[in-house]
C-alpha cells in the first residue's frame, strides 16, 4: 500500500486484511471465473460475506462497519479485488451500486429489509438503469412505471445490467411521467417471474445481461424517495461510486506492471535480460508514474467524499477519467513487454487486457467524464 495522507489506521488494517484474503480466496479462482462468471460471482459473494467485506457496502445501522459507507475503504477493496479477479471486483461493486440507493433514499422499512441481507451475502443487488436508448443520456429512459392503487406496474427492457441473472433485487429506474426533469423515479424490484434476464457475452467474462419487465407489479412502498427523484438518486449513486471505478483500474494496472516486471527480469534477448534495456526501463518508469498519479486522484476524490463534501462530480470524474485511461495504457505496455506471449489465452496480461477495456465505458464514458469536468470548472478570478 502506498501510504498516502488520505488514510488512517483503519484503512491500513483493511489493506492488510484484503490483500491476504484476495491472495488466498480470490486469485486461485480467477481462471474458473473465465469459464463460468455467474457461478464464480456467487462464490465470490459468499466468501466476501464470510470475511466481512460486504459490510463495507452498507451503513452501520444495518450491519456495516461505519455510520455510512466509507468510499476510501471501498476503493481500497476494489483495487485489491480487481488485481486478483475482474469478476470479484465487479460483483462487489455492483452489489454496492444496488444497495447504495436504498441507503440514501429508501424508507427505514426498505433499509431493514434489504441492507442486512447485502452485508450477510444473503441477497445480491444490482443497478438497473441502462437501456438501448438511454446510456449517457439518462433522460432517454423509456421503461414505464404506472401507478395502480398501492402498486406500480413496470414494463420495459434494460440492457447491459451487471449482476443480471444472479441478482436478488435491482435498484431500477423507470419513467413515471413525461416531465423532462422529474419524469424518472427509482424503485427496488425483486427478481422474479415478472423480471426475466438474458445473458450477454462480453469481451471479458462478466455476469451481465438484458432484463425484460412485463407487467411487473412493484409495491409503492418500494419506491425510493419521492416520485420524480430518480435522476437525483442515480446521480448521487454514480457520484459516490465513480471514483471506485478508478480504484479498480489502479488494481488492474498494478497487477499488469508487476507481471511486466517479472517478465522482463526473466526474459533474455540478445544476451541480456529485457529489464536491462533502456527502452524497457523507460516503459516501466512511465507505468509507475501514471499509476501513482491515478491513485492520487482516486484517493483524493474518496477522501473528499468521506470528509463530508456533498457532491464531488469534478473530482470523481477526474479520478475515473485519468485512472481508466492510464490503466489502459499501462496494461497495453505490459502486454507489449511480454511480446508474443502477451496475447496467449490464459496469460494474466491477456486477461487484464480484456478486463480493462470496459472501465472506460461503464458508469460514464471517458467522453462524458470530460464534459462533467468542463462543466464544473471553477470560474477564473476577475
Amino acid at each position: 500500500m502506498i501510504d498516502l495522507p488520505f488514510f488512517d489506521e483503519r484503512h491500513r488494517a483493511l489493506v492488510s486484511r484484503i490483500e491476504t484474503f484476495a491472495a488466498a480466496e480470490i486469485a486461485p479462482q480467477a481462471t474458473a471465473a473465465e469459464a463460468d462468471a455467474d457461478a464464480a460471482a456467487r462464490t465470490f459473494v459468499r466468501v466476501l460475506a464470510k470475511a466481512g467485506f460486504l459490510r463495507l457496502l452498507v451503513p452501520k445501522a444495518h450491519g456495516g462497519e461505519t455510520d455510512s459507507p466509507d468510499l476510501r475503504s471501498i476503493c481500497l477493496a476494489r483495487e485489491r479485488l480487481a488485481s486478483a479477479s475482474g469478476v470479484a471486483d465487479s460483483v462487489f461493486a455492483v452489489d454496492g451500486l444496488g444497495a447504495y440507493p436504498i441507503s440514501v433514499a429508501g424508507s427505514e422499512a426498505l433499509q431493514r429489509q434489504y441492507l442486512p441481507r447485502v452485508a450477510e451475502g444473503a441477497a445480491i443487488g444490482a443497478f438497473a438503469i441502462t437501456e438501448a436508448g438511454a446510456g449517457s443520456d439518462l433522460r432517454g429512459i423509456a421503461t414505464r412505471a404506472r401507478r395502480e392503487g398501492d402498486s406500480y406496474v413496470v414494463d420495459g427492457v434494460k440492457t447491459l445490467i451487471s449482476n443480471a441473472g444472479i441478482a436478488d433485487f435491482y435498484a431500477l429506474f423507470a419513467r413515471t411521467s413525461d416531465d423532462d426533469r422529474r419524469g424518472i423515479s427509482a424503485f427496488v424490484v425483486d427478481a422474479g417471474s415478472a423480471v426475466t434476464s438474458r445473458p450477454i457475452a462480453l469481451l471479458a467474462p462478466h455476469p451481465i445481461g438484458e432484463l425484460t419487465l412485463a407487467a411487473c407489479r412493484v409495491p409503492a412502498a418500494n419506491r425510493l424517495g419521492a416520485e420524480g427523484d430518480g435522476l437525483k438518486i442515480a446521480h448521487a449513486t454514480l457520484d459516490f461510486f465513480r471514483a471506485s471505478v478508478g480504484a479498480a483500474a489502479c488494481g488492474l494496472a498494478a497487477r499488469a506492471r508487476a507481471e511486466a516486471q517479472d517478465r522482463v527480469r526473466n526474459r533474455k534477448q540478445f544476451g541480456s535480460a529485457l529489464a536491462d534495456f533502456q527502452a524497457t526501463k523507460i516503459a516501466l518508469a512511465d507505468m509507475a508514474t501514471e499509476l501513482d498519479a491515478a491513485r492520487l486522484l482516486v484517493y483524493r476524490a474518496a477522501w473528499m467524499k468521506d470528509r463530508g463534501d456533498a457532491r464531488i462530480p469534478r473530482e470523481a470524474s477526474m479520478a475515473k477519467l485519468f485512472a481508466t485511461e492510464a490503466a489502459q495504457r499501462i496494461v497495453d505496455r505490459a502486454l507489449q513487454l511480454h511480446g508474443g506471449l502477451g496475447v496467449v489465452r490464459g496469460i494474466p496480461v491477456e486477461r487484464l487486457y480484456r478486463e480493462v477495456r470496459a472501465l472506460r465505458i461503464y458508469e460514464g464514458t471517458s467522453e462524458i467524464q470530460r464534459l462533467v469536468i468542463a462543466n464544473h470548472e471553477p470560474s477564473p478570478a476577475p
